[in-house]
């Protein structure tokens, strides 16, 4: 069978083509009849058939066309060390529940110029946190995580791109549904394995083999699940437990598996970041040792509850306890009376201004997942209520960092660089505020994939410490 696109020579019972991916049969929605992919009307029943979505746009079907420069070029850097080699590797596939029937009557431009976005988006959510799209199926992709780019999270980085993604389409679709009156909703599916890598293309295309059900399974749980939901396989909910918040839907009857499989719904992120916050759940060994910088945290802590600000630079090798040593210290009694925040930089945060500092003001001013707009707006105003001589500029600042809508022209008008400036100020301003209060403990971990933002958050406090009743604990590895 010849690819329509490519013009590469395929097997007769091949679904897809071997040299580009696309798909070279077509499912007819009025009686099921397996087509090949060129034909515009189905061999069973005559139908006609909507190869629109069978065939994505140009800019779609090459890897090297929507990969991001920064991530094709570490693919292409690593690919010497990934050839031949056994990946451990999340697979994701994603696609519009009921495409074809929603386009079924639009001209193949009209339907084009609504899927594109979708695809956009989806692909968006995958390179956010360094995944690989490998495949664009016309109304839907299929992505890699941990292969070619290596990755020890690469179950919970495809969660999170995951959960990115729908809450994009459903903006999206609230745009459409004004617009058009359709309804979008995308259904995805998870499941991790192995992979063997043969061979990766100058054109960023990966040959590879998965080694069990490592794809037909992720494949299977998007098709399982509901419209607008995230399916997963058991390996993936064992490696991403603890970090993300799952739903059991029981032990599901899967096409081409001999046993039935439990399937979890993907219902949100979870409040952990690290594998010791995770662990510290479960419950953890005795701490032992460490009394020397035990002691030295001690004194720098009387330092701070006397007024004069310290800061604190746990540094080692990875794997050397500096995340235990600081939890320890968090449980100490000398920290009793004190107000306690905490954040963590992520290896898939770095392309992400102030993450760990959004994630320290929710836990500041109480911000839960479920709050609306309006609700973390009130928030906001209840925490800096009191804030002598408050400018003008603070609460868009601190909304802006919240991901909280800004109604003020002005700060909109103002240059990026200024409104950098006056959020590292904002931030500033309300923890020295707050250390005036009580004292204040403030732990930062893995500075080692710390945004360039977030360091010039972190650099203005410093500058305010001298005075301060405030302790900056903070972690990197070297």
């Amino acid at each position: 069978m010849k690819c329509p696109v490519c013009g590469c020579d395929n097997s007769e019972d091949s679904r897809f083509c071997n040299a580009c991916g696309l798909p070279l049969v077509h499912n007819c929605l009025s009686c099921g009849h397996v087509n090949p992919a060129h034909t515009r009307f189905c061999g069973g029943c005559g139908q006609p058939l909507d190869i629109a979505l069978a065939h994505p746009p140009a800019h779609f079907r090459s890897p090297q066309a929507y990969t991001p420069r920064h991530l094709a070029e570490d693919i292409l850097t690593s690919r010497a060390a990934l050839e031949g080699e056994r990946k451990q590797v999340t697979v994701l596939f994603a696609d519009l529940k009921g495409s074809m029937e929603l386009l079924a009557d639009r001209d193949p431009e009209d339907a084009s110029a609504m899927l594109d976005p979708v695809l956009e988006r989806m692909m968006e959510a995958v390179h956010h946190y360094e995944g690989t799209v490998n495949q664009v199926m016309g109304d839907g992709i299929m992505a890699l995580f941990g292969a070619p780019i290596a990755h020890e999270d690469h179950a919970l980085r495809a969660c999170y791109a995951a959960l990115r993604m729908q809450e994009s389409i459903k903006h999206y679709a609230t745009e459409v549904l004004q617009s058009s009156r359709l309804p979008i909703l995308m259904r995805v599916g998870l499941n991790s394995g192995e992979v063997v890598v043969r061979s990766i293309g100058s054109d960023l295309r990966m040959d590879y083999s998965a080694v069990g059900q490592t794809t037909n399974l992720a494949a299977r749980m998007e098709q399982l699940a509901a419209p607008g939901a995230i399916y997963m396989a058991p390996q993936t909910v064992e490696l991403a437990k603890g970090h993300v918040l799952v739903r059991s839907l029981g032990s599901l009857q899967v096409k081409g598996m001999t046993e039935p499989v439990e399937v979890h719904e993907l219902a949100g992120g979870g409040s952990t970041r690290t594998r010791l916050q995770v662990s510290a759940i479960r419950g953890l060994t005795p701490f032992v040792g460490r009394e020397a910088a035990t002691q030295r945290l001690q004194q720098s802590c009387e330092r701070a509850a006397a007024g004069h600000g310290q800061v604190v630079a746990v540094v080692g090798e990875p794997g050397v306890g500096k995340s235990r040593l600081a939890l320890e210290f968090t449980r100490t009694k000398q920290i009793q009376g004190w107000m306690l925040l905490e954040s963590t930089s992520v290896s898939y945060g770095q392309a992400t201004p102030y993450l760990p500092v959004s994630d320290l003001l929710r836990a500041y001013f109480q911000i839960e997942s479920g709050d609306d707009s309006p609700r973390k707006r009130q928030k906001v105003a209840d925490g800096i209520g009191d804030l002598d001589d408050a400018p003008s500029w603070l609460m868009p600042a601190l909304l802006t960092l919240l991901d909280v809508p800004v109604d003020d022209p002005g700060w909109e008008s103002l240059e990026p660089s200024e409104r950098h400036r006056l959020i590292a100020e904002a931030v500033k301003r309300l923890l020295l505020r707050e250390s005036q209060r009580q004292p204040l403990l403030l732990v930062f971990e893995d500075l080692q994939w710390i945004d360039g933002e977030t360091h010039a958050v972190l650099d203005g406090l410093v500058d305010g410490l001298p005075t301060a009743r405030m302790l900056l604990l903070l972690t990197f590895s070297r």
